[in-house]
């Protein structure tokens, strides 16, 4: 999935529920299952060839910036960054730390996907993450889902 969904997901998740006990869980939980929807994100390509590793950075990093924007045009107004010191709580930020951890999967992936670089402790979570994932060559049927899903979490938030 684009790095807009998992962290919208994880977003929402983090904002309707309080427990970080159940919420954290949750949200991991959330990225391996949307990877198994099958969708198209910027790496799609990377294995067979057809894009680029310096392509796909550069779609991964315009995604994770949109990513970033959709977050706050999602929650600003109810959470914003910059509240005032009397009411700063971990909780004033749970979205943005939901869409971190809804991330959390991708960014540990990412050395080897862009470097070629993976530590040997990364590679058993590295498989996990890869044994979910789905992705489909066709990208509007691959974007599909994931505007679908964004319109629900939309409605949700």
């Amino acid at each position: 999935m684009l790095s807009i969904s998992h962290a919208v997901t994880g977003a929402v998740i983090a904002s309707k529920i309080d427990n970080p006990y159940l919420a954290i869980p949750l949200i991991l939980l959330s990225h391996y299952l949307e990877d198994a929807v099958p969708h198209w994100d910027a790496g799609t390509g990377l294995g067979n060839g057809s894009k680029s590793r310096h392509a796909a950075f550069i779609h991964g990093l315009i995604d994770l910036a949109l990513a970033g924007i959709i977050v706050l045009v999602f929650y600003y107004r109810q959470y914003p960054l910059f509240p005032g010191l009397a009411s700063a709580s971990v909780h004033n930020f749970a979205p943005y730390w939901g869409a971190f951890l809804g991330l959390l999967p991708d960014f540990l992936e990412a050395p080897r996907n862009f470097l070629k670089w993976e530590p040997s402790f990364m590679k058993p979570i590295n498989r996990f993450h890869h044994s979910f994932h789905h992705s489909i060559p066709r990208m509007w049927d691959g974007l599909t889902p994931q505007f679908l899903l964004l319109i629900v979490l939309w409605l949700l938030r």
